[in-house]
């Protein structure tokens, strides 16, 4: 029988300790793999010219190695116990994954911002791998051990505290939740920090679909077409495509072919009123656009749209594969999660996020591959950390744990249960924080193993340059 009074709920969480002490959470786990094995297989299935530029930009630095090895936390936490605990989780909710964008109401959010490894799994899990990434990037930019223990408390801390106090909140208040940038303001420690705040409010405002236009496109008197910007941004089958001739995509021959079916399959999982927004926009081209650290390789195509009047509309197409998270946890029968790829990247998105892109959708492309679809873009803003200090960082740590803990509390339902196991101690949070250290210590033993399979040739790993200059006369 489902619990249903607050008291009955409290009791469920404190129970969950008996599955996990918080105390327990400090442990890796039992780690029996070799990075080098999963990150093959993560890369199975993606272009194959691209696979040596993902590696190439994981060997930039032990935390671009983590961003783009989701794929082994998500193991290393399925040999660990869990709370039991489980919701809709990002899945990859490390430091980098959170940003500012605007709602449907151009109103500036900050929020998590990218879903393609959603899945149902223990709360706990996003809340490792975001501490994590904490300490692995402040080891990266040379702050002390102390340093990167306070972002840690912060973070974890800043999430116990919210989650407290949307134990208290009804539903609705829950799903109207938003960490808007004037409330950043209202609430920044300092000059400085409200200052950087209404900085990157004006720059927001800014990176709009028109100023994109003007970037990477051209009229050639009938309509719009994208330059190659390879390795990139490149024509699926241009001169510059980095398609092998025996690509199933390349043989399509043209581009309208390659999107036809599965943009008319995209319009159809559309709301009645933003199909018909949709429909006051042409297709004039559309490009192949190399993303992130970990997505490199999967299938992404940018379509550019305008309306009668010329004004643009970027749209993304991005490939979603089986979710690392799905890979590793088994969470029992699935009855609400979809078995489109896509349709679980945007029914996640739409469950945590505070607001969601009015075109977010899903489809299915040649070769039966899945997508998603949304704006590309649209005053979206990712924070440049490498500028930040240690006081700023930590800002942003509470900004990211307040935000991590109202897409919990909002995507799940649970957030009497999960404040309930937490306890109002910071017991919880100093086992994170020596988790978060002991896995940063297993990043950089992984990251060189990494490193010295790229060094023998058992991984090609290329930069950017170097793949570029393979376009340049």
């Amino acid at each position: 029988m489902k619990a249903s009074t607050i008291a009955e709920r409290q009791a469920i969480g404190r129970a969950a300790r008996e599955h996990a002490r918080r105390s327990g959470h400090r442990a890796l786990g039992q780690l029996h793999r070799h990075p080098i094995d999963l990150l093959r297989q993560s890369s199975e299935g993606r272009v194959g010219k691209l696979v040596p530029l993902r590696y190439g930009r994981m060997a930039v630095s032990p935390f671009t190695f983590f961003r783009g090895s989701a794929i082994l936390q998500a193991h290393d936490l399925s040999m660990t116990p869990h709370t039991t605990l489980t919701l809709p989780v990002c899945g990859d909710a490390h430091l980098l994954n959170f940003g500012g964008f605007a709602t449907p109401e151009r109103q500036l959010v900050f929020d998590l911002n990218d879903f393609d490894e959603v899945s149902t799994a223990p709360f706990e899990w996003d809340l490792k791998r975001l501490v994590a990434s904490f300490v692995v990037a402040a080891r990266h930019m040379r702050f002390s051990r102390g340093a990167a223990h306070d972002l840690v408390m912060t973070a974890a801390n800043q999430y116990r505290d919210r989650m407290a106090q949307y134990a208290e909140r009804g539903a609705l208040e829950l799903w109207y939740e938003r960490i808007t940038f004037d409330r950043m303001v209202d609430m920044a420690v300092n000059a400085e920090n409200r200052r950087l705040i209404r900085r990157a409010m004006e720059k927001a405002g800014t990176r709009t679909h028109e100023s994109m236009l003007e970037k990477l496109a051209e009229h050639d008197g009938e309509r719009y077409v994208m330059r190659d910007m390879p390795p990139g941004l490149f024509h699926v089958h241009g001169a510059s495509t980095l398609f092998e001739a025996e690509d199933d995509w390349f043989r399509l021959g043209d581009w309208r072919k390659l999107i036809r079916d599965m943009y008319d399959g995209y319009r159809k999982t559309l709301n009645d009123d933003r199909r018909e927004l949709l429909d006051h926009f042409t297709l004039h081209d559309l490009v192949f656009k190399v993303v992130g650290v970990g997505s490199v390789g999967t299938r992404c195509l940018v379509l550019l749209t305008a309306d009668p009047h010329g004004k643009p509309l970027f749209l993304q197409a991005k490939e979603a594969r089986r979710s690392v998270i799905a890979q590793h946890f088994k969470a029992g029968p699935r009855k609400q999660e979809p078995k489109h790829e896509g349709e679980r990247v945007v029914m996640g998105q739409r469950m945590l996020q505070a607001a969601s892109d009015i075109f977010l959708g899903w489809s299915t492309g040649p070769s039966g591959r899945h997508f998603y679809f949304r704006q590309l873009r649209d005053m979206k803003l990712t924070p440049g950390i490498e500028l930040f200090d240690v006081d700023q960082l930590n800002g942003y740590a509470r900004l990211c744990g307040w935000a991590l803990a109202r897409a919990h509390a909002k995507a799940s339902g649970k957030a009497i249960e999960i404040s309930a196991y937490i306890g109002r101690s910071d017991q919880f949070a100093e086992a994170l924080a020596d988790y978060a250290s002991a896995y940063a210590d297993q990043v950089e033993r992984d990251y060189d193993a990494f490193m010295k399979a790229c060094r023998s040739g058992e991984l090609e790993a290329r930069t950017d340059e170097d793949m570029g200059a393979d376009f340049r006369v």
